[in-house]
């Protein structure tokens, strides 16, 4: 079964799939956040056969919900009552900084930042 990764930010989303076995996250790309997102990422799901998605959970340094947290959580309804995936909270603190500390700050980061999300849960999971 495919699983999405997604970064969540204020201004750019970035996705990351597994493979066919959920075994390993590969990048898949940068989307504006804007209100065209979610129907790309619904779209995005049903083309792939994704069955369940993981979605970075934004907290601030203390562990307490950010900024974006809100909108993570609409998001999470939205997909939830459209599509009805199980759908997967994963920390998330410190993965773009992990992403370009890795292959430096690019249009591609927030994409790197949802693999690395996407494979700590799958790392967590095994």
């Amino acid at each position: 079964m495919r699983l999405l990764g997604i970064d969540y930010g204020s201004k750019k989303i970035g996705l990351a799939l597994t493979d066919d076995k959920g075994m390993m996250a590969f990048p898949h790309g940068v989307i504006p956040n804007d209100p065209a997102a979610q129907g790309y990422i619904e779209t995005l799901i049903q083309k792939e056969k994704v069955g369940e998605v993981v979605i970075g959970h934004s907290l601030d340094k203390e562990g307490k919900p950010n900024k974006v947290h809100a909108q993570v959580e609409d998001l999470i309804q939205d997909l939830t009552l459209s599509l009805g995936l199980p759908i997967h909270l994963e920390p998330e603190q410190y993965s773009t900084q992990e992403a370009i500390r890795i292959q430096g700050r690019n249009e591609q980061t927030d994409a790197a930042a949802a693999t690395i999300i996407l494979n700590s849960y799958l790392e967590r999971r095994k």
